[in-house]
């Protein structure tokens, strides 16, 4: 039996980072999987308790240089997602006004660097300004380096520290000693103002990058700060305001008109309209009356009520969301493997390149300061940066505008294989359809309506509330009843008026409602599962799509026909049991087809493992996480094509960033080696296509529906 486990990983700063830590966890016993992430700086490690332990995991981090940090004990998901944004945000602030003092200071260094050669005094004045950024704004950077050094590996931080340090120390050596190079025919030339600037351009890209990668988990921070903080309980029969983390399983909660639910419950007494849209994405406040329930964080808007807690911390919807959001962002696509394997050899090869290329310069006679300043260039404009974001970015983004869609999607593998899908299949009874029956035809008069309701206004029932709201829907007034009298799978009597009225279903199949008065059948109510509002739409936006839509239900063929007319499917799949749907998910899949599945998550559990892609619809207070690849949490069909169009909008954008990264490097390297980019253009241009990467992944945030 595995467990899975998530590890803060501190120090990341590029997709060579990224591979270290991650061969280091796939290399330590007893870890059947691991996915680290420099976005989010986790490492989600899959593992059997019985051949190693979390401390060991945190240990094998540790060797590679990197900090590693299990989350706070007793800490939730929830809680840590929380920290962990506040502390993004302490970070981008602390580089931002590293950055604006850097490039500050670097544009004073070239000021002065001009009369630098004749000027001993500047020289020296150069030379602490230097010290200052370097220990100051680049401290972290030195720090990686000769951390991953100690451990025998090498990272953007080796790349940015062996750039800027040699071309500091070799300033530092002309001005402590400039009769030595003046006796050897070599100006007194000094190259402070690239070691402080390309150290400017470097944590000013980070800024930006920290600023960006923010907005990647806009969606998590939103459902975050749902949660409120305080909540009025009933306590010894006193109204006590408390923080969160005391209320418990069972305790009254009291909800006031504009208050957001501290909890999931169900409502004691009272009754009120809750804005769900955050959660369920339903644009109109839903109505409440006791027995109901409600999702923590949702707001309430008109009434008052008192209600009774039933899933805490992290059991709630909300926070479930919240760690299926999270462990989805943190989660790794095939192509990211891919970036992934070139950027564990790219640093090394880059080393090599840079020393082959000074050499080469050297030996051509340029002089040790025209070889040392073009080496450096080429270690700078190779931090591969851009191609350890270029994926992963884009990756958070589509997943964080599907769950503010409406569309949680479980992983950056899933997101990758929605766009293969060429065939969908629905599953009809609360999919297709609502699956909750309605009265669709009434063929009754308003006075035996109006009797009708009286009797079942006593009614608990669906129908019942069906009857009672289209007599209200005439205007018709309802009179009280009396001998009220419910028989399971019968329906109602009662008598009302001094006459005897019963309501009652017929076979279960036709779900039809007959009203006898007096013994006399009076009226006649139609009652249907009425199709899905939008499934027409859905499927049309499907098939525009190039997809194929198909309908496999238990239901017989002539109803499950007549609703898939309605809602636009051609082909039907009628009569199939729950293990017949997952055969018939098989045998299409053995024609080649890639196929996604549409069903409830639990009587379709089968088909939707079986299926390429599973979609679960979730009712909001009872989502079926774990059923699916796809949870919509929405009652709208049309999100199985916005999951299936951000799909492939976010491989484009995968493939936009990595082509990007990759001719970045190509021509970039060469030109360096060459002499065309002095190293304060090659960290600008590096700063810039990381920058570039993350601001293309965050076009995915505009994305709508297809």
């Amino acid at each position: 039996m595995t467990e899975t486990i998530s590890i803060n990983v501190g120090g990341m700063t590029c997709a060579a980072c990224q591979a270290h830590v991650q061969r280091a966890l796939e290399h330590s016993p007893g870890v059947a999987k691991a996915a680290v992430n420099l976005m989010t700086g986790e490492a989600t490690v899959v593992f059997d308790p019985k051949l190693t332990e979390p401390a060991a995991l945190v240990e094998a981090i540790s060797e590679t240089g990197y900090e590693a940090q299990l989350p706070a004990g007793g800490q939730s998901d929830f809680e840590a997602q929380a920290e962990r944004d506040r502390a993004q945000v302490a970070e981008a602030r602390e580089l931002q006004i590293k950055a604006i003092v850097s490039l500050a200071l670097g544009g004073i260094a070239m000021g002065l660097s001009m009369n630098a050669m004749h000027s001993a005094a500047i020289r020296y004045v150069l030379l602490a300004m230097a010290l200052f950024v370097m220990a100051w704004a680049g401290r972290g950077i030195f720090a990686g380096a000769w951390t991953a050094a100690r451990h025998g590996s090498a990272d953007m931080n080796a790349l940015v520290a062996l750039g800027t340090g040699a071309a500091f120390l070799y300033s530092a050596a002309v001005t402590i000693a400039p009769a030595y190079f003046e006796s050897r025919g070599i100006a007194p030339g000094v190259y402070y103002e690239a070691a402080i600037l390309i150290l400017a351009f470097v944590i000013t890209g980070k800024a930006i990058e920290a600023r960006a990668k923010r907005q990647t988990a806009s969606a998590l921070r939103k459902l975050i700060g749902l949660q409120p903080a305080i909540a009025r309980m009933l306590r010894d029969g006193v109204e006590r305001d408390l923080p969160i983390a005391e209320v418990r399983r069972g305790d009254v909660v009291i909800v006031r008109p504009g208050e957001k639910i501290p909890t999931d419950g169900e409502i004691v007494d009272g009754s009120s309209y809750l804005d769900e849209s955050m959660i369920t994405g339903e644009p109109a406040p839903v109505e409440k009356n006791p027995r109901d329930k409600v999702i923590g964080g949702t707001v309430n808007t008109t009434g008052s009520f008192r209600y009774r807690a039933t899933a805490l911390g992290e059991a709630s919807v909300l926070a479930r969301i919240v760690r299926l959001i999270r462990q989805a962002q943190g989660s790794r696509t095939p192509i990211e493997k891919l970036a992934d394997r070139i950027s564990g050899v790219f640093v090394p090869v880059v080393l090599g390149i840079a020393l082959v290329t000074f050499g080469a310069w050297m030996i051509a006679g340029a002089g040790a300061g025209k070889a040392l300043v073009t080496g450096v260039a080429v270690l700078i404009i190779a931090c591969p940066c851009a191609m350890g974001l270029a994926v992963p970015t884009a990756a958070m983004v589509a997943i964080g505008r599907g769950a503010q869609m409406g569309v949680l999607i479980k992983g950056g593998e899933t997101l990758e294989k929605l766009r293969h899908v060429d065939t969908v299949v629905f599953d009809k009874t609360g999919t297709v359809t609502e699956g909750r029956p309605r009265i669709t035809n009434a063929d009754i008069d308003d006075e035996t309506l109006r009797l009708a309701a009286a009797a079942e206004r006593r009614s608990e029932h669906p129908l019942a509330h069906a009857v009672v709201a289209l007599a209200e829907s005439r205007g018709l007034t309802i009179p009280e009843a009396y001998d009220f009298q419910a028989t399971p799978g019968r329906g109602v009597e009662a008598r009302v008026e001094g006459r005897h009225v019963r309501a009652g279903n017929v076979d279960a199949a036709d779900a039809d409602i007959t009203v006898v008065i007096d013994g006399k059948t009076a009226g006649h109510l139609r009652v249907e599962d009425p199709i899905r509002p939008g499934a027409a739409e859905a499927v049309r936006e499907l098939e525009a799509m190039g997809l194929e839509a198909m309908m496999l239900t238990g239901d017989r063929s002539a109803n499950a026909s007549r609703i898939a007319k309605q809602a636009g499917i051609g082909e039907v799949i009628a009569g199939v049991l729950p293990d017949g749907k997952a055969a018939e998910i098989r045998r299409l899949q053995s024609d080649g087809r890639v196929v996604a599945m549409i069903g409830d998550g639990i009587n379709d559990a089968p088909a939707l493992a079986q299926a390429d892609a599973g979609f679960a619809m979730g009712s909001g207070t009872d989502i079926a996480i774990e059923a699916g690849d796809v949870t919509l949490l929405r009652a709208d069909l049309g999100g199985i094509a916005s999951a299936i169009g951000l799909s492939r909008a976010a491989w484009n954008i995968m493939r936009q960033n990595l082509v990007w990264a990759l001719a970045y490097n190509v021509i970039a390297i060469p030109a360096a080696a060459l002499g065309f980019l002095s190293p304060v253009i090659a960290s600008a241009a590096m700063a810039a296509s990381s920058v570039s990467v993350v601001l293309n992944s965050l076009r995915l945030k505009r994305f709508g529906r297809p």
